[in-house]
Formats: structure tokens, sequence, C-alpha cells
């Protein structure tokens, strides 16, 4: 069962409540159920028709709203009614119900937000993606574990490369905090580190290459990365319409080739992805883009049932104790205590 917050998307809680009903998985729906007709039948629909704005402090709204359908959501997993959460709401308030309520994995400095990267060749994570602005390098220790888990259980990847983002490839290069986590992660690959290939240092002009499988880096400089990717993917994607849409034979010649550009959006469409994934958690949380419509709210939710059938919460617990690199030996534990 996921539990899905219906409010707070861009194009409201009818366009949730039908991705809920196409992505034909179970779900409990939280939002205005006079507006969710479209999941009727398909899942269980609970009324909460208040929610949390962008506008607001998450961590208070979250803490003095219980009724606010992010919170509900978020109990739910936290209680064991639902496996994972699924939102397309303002992600300030649901990174703080997350916290707050359905918590980390003991052990986990921060939790981090992974999303495949909308590459050509072949899919490929940054993490994090917008959830801290600023780490220690001990952070950036983490968060490569926490992508090659991801990359393994939800994009079948057996043995992920991990790619430190820098200003260069030389492990010299970058600032304090890079130089001294490409310094930790290069001598675990010395002494035979098998969670991961260690790849060193990559550039920004290897993340649309997809150079390799995991692109760590702080929340700050990845979320500025994916959204120049995103808007650089849809700019090129209007400018070739433009130049079809020309004259005569430039129309001609677009439907010569109609077939593979079809093709090429879908493969760089972020609502065939389904958003970013909070990993560090002690439950799959997703974040979906506010934009997305019915058809990327569908892959959200399908995004959070395959991270709950894969295991991925306990494959990454397991991962991170073997490796040592949790704050505490207790941090293995995923019970919600």
């Amino acid at each position: 069962m996921i539990a899905v917050d219906a409010n707070g998307a861009d194009r409201g809680p009818r366009a949730v409540a039908e991705g809920v009903a196409r992505s034909e998985v179970a779900c409990v729906v939280f939002g205005p159920a006079r507006e969710l007709d479209a999941c009727a039948g398909a899942a269980e629909i609970v009324d909460a028709p208040e929610y949390i704005t962008g506008d607001e402090e998450p961590a208070l709204a979250v803490r003095s709203r219980p009724a606010a359908s992010i919170v509900q959501a978020a109990d739910a997993v936290a209680s064991g009614r639902a496996s994972a959460l699924v939102s397309a709401g303002a992600t300030g308030a649901v990174l703080a119900a997350a916290l707050l309520r359905i918590k980390r994995l003991r052990g986990v400095h921060r939790p981090a937000l992974a999303v495949v990267l909308p590459t050509l060749e072949r899919p490929s994570v940054l993490v994090d993606a917008g959830a801290n602005a600023d780490v220690r390098p001990e952070h950036l220790v983490q968060f490569a574990y926490l992508g090659a888990c991801f990359a393994r259980a939800c994009l079948g990847v057996e043995r992920p490369r991990v790619g430190l983002l820098s200003v260069g490839e030389e492990r010299a290069k970058g600032n304090a905090d890079v130089l001294e986590a490409h310094a930790r992660l290069a001598e675990r690959a010395e002494a035979g580190e098998r969670a991961f290939d260690f790849h060193g240092n990559v550039e920004g002009f290897d993340v649309p290459r997809a150079t390799v499988d995991v692109v760590v880096t702080d929340g700050f400089t990845g979320n500025v990365a994916l959204k120049v990717m995103e808007s650089t993917a849809a700019e090129l994607g209007r400018a070739i319409r433009r130049e079809i849409a020309a004259g005569p034979l430039a129309r001609f010649g677009g439907l010569l080739v109609r077939g593979r550009l079809r093709r090429l959006r879908e493969r760089i469409d972020p609502e065939r992805i389904g958003g970013a994934i909070l990993l560090g958690l002690r439950r799959p949380v997703i974040v979906a883009h506010g934009s997305f419509g019915p058809a990327g709210i569908a892959s959200a939710v399908r995004l959070a049932q395959r991270a709950v059938d894969e295991r991925m919460v306990e494959r990454t617990a397991d991962a991170l104790a073997s490796a040592g690199v949790l704050r505490s030996a207790a941090g293995a534990s995923v019970a919600a205590k």
C-alpha cells in the first residue's frame, strides 16, 4: 500500500487521483474527497482537504497541523498502514513530514534526494538533488552509499560506478569538503570496497554523458545542475519544434523524423522517471515534481512500489552498516522506535 498526498500539485488533486488510478498500484490517497473521483474504487480515499503551502515554515507547519494531508500520509507510513509515501506538494513540507514522522535510518547523518537524470545513454543518479545545501565530507561519503544502493535496487546496476562532482577530474581539484570526501572514498576503494566502484571526480560535462552511474554532490550544486539539465532539454525540444515549423520543407523533414523525435522526447521526459526519492529514511519517500500530470504521478507511485518490492531501505541499512559509515553501530536498524 502506497500513501499518496493529493494536495499541492500544480494541476490539482484531480490529476493526482487520475495518476493513482493509472498506476494500478494499491494506494491510500489523502486529499479533498470531492476531487478524487478519478481513483474512486481503485484506491482508498481519506478526506483531508487541509494542506501545507510552500510559503509556510515546513517544520512548524508539520508539527502544528496534524490534519494536513501530507502529515496524515506520512503518519500512515510511520504507523505501518502504508509502505511508502508519494507527494507532489511543497518540497519543504514533504521533507519535514518525512523527517519528523517517518524519521531517518539510525546512523544516517542526513537524508538526501536522489533523482534519475534525463540522460540519453543510460540512467544515471544524482544525489543530493536539493535536500542539503551545506554538507560535510562524511555526508558526501554516505551519499555515495545511498546512491549506489538506489542504483542497485531500482535501476538494476549490480556494481554502480560512483563519481564525485567537482571542478576537475584530478583528485586535487575541488573545495575542502570535496577533497576530503575524495580522499575517504579513494581509501575505501583501495581497501577493496565492494558496494560500488569509485570512479573519482567527474566534471559538469560528464553529468549529461552519464559517465558514471551515481553522481555525488551537495544539494545546492545538485539542484542547480538538475534544473540546468531539465531546462536545457526543454529548450532544445522547443527549438527543434520551431525549426520544423519554419517552412514546408522543414515540416516535411519533421514528418520523416517524427517517430525518432518522439522516442527521444520520451527518454528525457522527467514524468517517465517519477520524481526524486528521499534516501536514508526508514521508508521510501518519493518527491514528485509539482508540475507532473497523471502520467508523472503514476510513474512516482510505481517507483515507490518498486523501492518497496526491492527492499531498498533494508538493503541500504545493511550496506551502510557493512561499510562502517554510520554514525554508530546501532545505525543498521530500520525499526521505527
